[in-house]
């Protein structure tokens, strides 16, 4: 089962520029997201605070391959083979782990976290009101993302949890399964039942130092990797293939598309962002790990702090739209 993913402003504007913009019930827009810690703190942002229709939106993965695929059919400059052929640059986007990437004698470096992401489609007994819920508690991660269209009732859960809970949870019945959830998420959603089948993966940080080379330019997962519990790992690889093309367009004309230095402006421009962003994701994930209870006073307390500044929280809710 592929989790879906949540695009922001800027990976929707540069989709619907290639035409590859999904319809609904493909596409469901966020308008609200409520957070809840773990002792009383909680966070709302709205699309209305930045005068915008949505905050995000969330896309089917299959849908949004597919109307890549047929961009792709309508461009007389791309031809699709089935063996790599010699070109003037290789763009490697073959996901973490990608063998093209140790072809070129990139190091690979992980952080591994202790724990699993959990997905699975489950039905509510409420329509969603496009309403996208995260409950950071006793070390866990739990989100549920709207599905269907604005007035659904499916939603989409990635939860984030030990190894060993995550084997546990995806041997249980459905009807265990979903009472279990139930008890997680409280009264704030209504369980109803469990739509598909459960799937997990390991999390980790990971990434390497070098991005380009002579020819070559990683893109994507195959260049870094993040915590979900920002739900910005597509949005990253967007903004790098958005970055790459707007390097090579403005190349000088003498140079060669797999120019080192030329390649190296798209590096400079994407790692500082990258970085910033696994850095925010890996401390907020080292944060509500802890579970002693000063840490948890200590991240509520913050949480509520955020929740009363207007101001950061509107400088947030545009960060994460990708304003």
């Amino acid at each position: 089962m592929c989790a879906p993913n949540a695009l922001n402003t800027a990976s929707r504007n540069l989709l619907e520029t290639l035409r590859a913009w999904p319809e609904a019930p493909f596409v469901t827009p966020v308008q609200e997201m409520q957070i809840w810690g773990d002792d009383g703190g909680r966070i709302d942002f709205t699309a209305q605070s930045v005068a915008q229709s949505a905050l995000a939106w969330i896309v089917d993965v299959p849908a949004l391959e597919q109307q890549l695929i047929q961009a792709i059919r309508y461009q007389p400059h791309i031809e699709t083979v089935a063996h790599p052929v010699p070109a003037a640059l290789n763009v490697i986007c073959e996901g973490k782990k990608s063998s093209s990437r140790d072809q070129f004698g990139v190091q690979w470096t992980i952080k591994p976290y202790p724990q699993k992401a959990l997905a699975a489609r489950i039905e509510l007994g409420q329509p969603h009101a496009g309403i996208a819920r995260q409950w950071f508690t006793h070390g866990e991660i739990l989100a549920l993302l709207p599905l269907s269209g604005p007035n659904g009732n499916s939603v989409a859960l990635v939860w984030s949890v030990s190894m060993a809970r995550a084997s546990v949870l995806e041997a249980l019945p459905p009807e265990e399964f979903c009472a279990t959830l139930q008890a997680a998420c409280g009264q704030d959603v209504e369980v109803l039942r469990l739509t598909s089948e459960r799937a997990s993966w390991p999390l980790a940080l990971s990434g390497t130092a070098h991005w380009v080379g002579p020819g070559w330019a990683l893109a994507g997962d195959a260049a870094h990797t993040i915590h979900p519990l920002s739900g910005q790992g597509l949005n990253l690889g967007l903004a790098d293939a958005a970055c790459l093309a707007e390097v090579i367009a403005q190349r000088e004309y003498w140079r060669e598309l797999g120019d080192e230095k030329l390649l190296r402006r798209y590096e400079r421009a994407r790692k500082a962002d990258v970085a910033a962003m696994g850095a925010v994701t890996d401390g907020l994930h080292g944060l509500f790990a802890q579970t002693d209870g000063a840490w948890q006073v200590l991240r509520n307390w913050g949480m509520n702090g955020v929740a009363r500044s207007n101001l950061l929280k509107s400088w947030l809710t545009r960060q994460a739209a990708g304003l």
